[in-house]
C-alpha cells in the first residue's frame, strides 16, 4: 500500500513537499502541473515547479516526485515529457483531473475527458518520447459533465500506455464537494488492467480504509486531507500495522508552518509568504481547534512576521523554544 500526496496547484509546492514527507507515511508525490502550451519551456521552468530535480528526484527524505504536466498538444506535451526525462525525472504524470475555469477553458486538465481519443493520442505521444524505463502514469477525474466518462477515458489511457492512473471520484461539475464516488473508481479498475489509484474526500485514517474497500484500490493519493492533518500518512500507516499513535499537536503544527514559512522566504516575496501560510492555516482549521479559532484575526493579516506571531500566541509562553531545545 502507498500513500501518495496530491498535487495541489498553488499550494502544494515544494517546500510543503519537504515538511509534509518530513514527517513521515508519504510514499511519494507530484509536483504541481506544468502548463505546456506552444512553445518549447526552458529547464528553468522544470527547475521552478520540481527543485527535486537537482536530487534526484526525491524529497530530503528520500520521497520520489513525479514531475506532472499539463497540455493538449500531443507533440509538445511528448517534447516536454522528454526533457523532463532528460533533466532527470523518474515518473511523468499527466494531468487530466485540474477542474480550474482557466484551465478547462484552454483546453486543460479535466475538459479533455469529454474526448478520450485526444486523452490517448496526447499519453501515446508523451509515452513514446519518454524512455521505456521512465513510467508515464495520468491523473483524472470520472468525467467533466457527469461521471460517466470514467471507464472510456481509464481505457483510453491504458491503451495509450499509462502505467498507472489516479482517478479523483468526482466530475469536473461535482467539484469538491462530498460525497466521493468510490464505487465508480471501482467501475474503472475492473474495466482496466494499469493500476488504478483511488482520490478524494479521504480526511482520516477511517475514511482511507473506507476508500479502500469501496474502490478496490491498494493505494491511495490524498491530498486536502494531508494538508488539514500534517501526519495523517502516518496515522494510517500506524493503524495497518496495528500500533497506537498519537497525533501531532498543535505546537507540532505551528513548527511545521513556521519551517514552512522559512523555505517560502528563500523562495517568494513576503506577500506570497503570506498567502501560502493563511492557505494552509485554512485546512488545519479541519484537523485543529486551535486553528479555526485564530482564523478570523489570521485571514486578514498581510505580512509574515505578524502572521507566525498569531500563531505563536495560540501556544503556551516559550512552547517553541523548549520543543527547538
Amino acid at each position: 500500500m502507498r500513500i501518495i500526496l496530491a498535487p495541489m496547484e498553488g499550494l502544494v509546492d515544494a517546500p510543503i513537499r519537504e515538511t509534509l514527507t518530513k514527517v513521515g507515511g508519504i510514499d511519494r508525490c507530484v509536483t504541481e502541473f506544468i502548463r505546456v502550451t506552444h512553445g518549447m519551456l526552458p529547464p528553468r521552468i522544470f527547475y521552478k515547479y520540481a527543485p527535486e530535480l537537482h536530487q534526484d528526484c526525491a524529497t530530503e527524505v528520500g520521497t520520489p516526485v513525479a514531475v506532472q504536466l499539463l497540455g493538449s498538444d500531443p507533440e509538445q506535451m511528448g517534447r516536454h515529457g522528454l526533457k523532463a526525462a532528460e533533466l532527470g525525472a523518474t515518473q511523468v504524470d499527466i494531468n487530466f483531473g485540474c477542474p480550474a475555469k482557466t484551465v478547462n477553458k484552454h483546453k486543460g486538465g479535466c475538459v479533455l475527458m469529454r474526448e478520450p481519443e485526444l486523452m490517448h493520442e496526447i499519453t501515446a505521444a508523451v509515452r513514446k518520447a519518454v524512455p521505456a524505463e521512465i513510467p508515464v502514469t495520468a491523473k483524472m477525474r470520472l468525467g467533466y459533465d457527469d461521471r460517466s466518462m470514467g471507464v472510456a477515458c481509464g481505457q483510453a489511457l491504458e491503451a495509450a500506455g499509462a502505467s498507472e492512473i489516479v482517478i479523483h471520484a468526482r466530475s469536473k461539475v461535482d467539484g469538491y464537494k462530498p460525497p466521493a464516488y468510490w464505487e465508480e473508481i471501482a467501475r474503472v479498475r475492473e474495466a482496466v488492467k494499469a493500476h488504478v489509484i483511488a482520490n478524494g474526500e479521504v480526511w482520516t485514517v477511517e475514511d482511507y480504509w473506507r476508500c479502500r474497500k469501496v474502490s478496490g484500490c491498494e493505494d491511495v493519493m490524498i491530498g486536502r486531507g494531508l494538508i488539514a492533518r500534517p501526519d495523517l500518512a502516518a496515522q494510517i500507516k500506524a493503524s495497518q500495522r496495528g500500533d497506537t499513535f498519537t497525533p501531532m499537536t498543535w505546537l507540532e503544527a505551528v513548527a511545521l508552518v513556521r519551517e514552512y514559512a522559512a523555505a517560502l522566504q528563500t523562495r517568494l516575496e513576503d506577500r506570497y509568504v503570506t498567502g501560502r501560510i493563511k492557505q494552509w492555516l485554512n485546512f488545519l482549521r479541519q484537523g485543529f481547534a486551535e486553528a479555526e479559532y485564530l482564523w478570523p484575526q489570521a485571514r486578514k493579516i498581510r505580512e509574515v512576521a505578524p502572521m507566525l506571531a498569531c500563531l505563536e500566541q495560540s501556544l503556551p509562553s516559550g512552547a517553541l523554544k523548549e520543543q527547538a531545545a
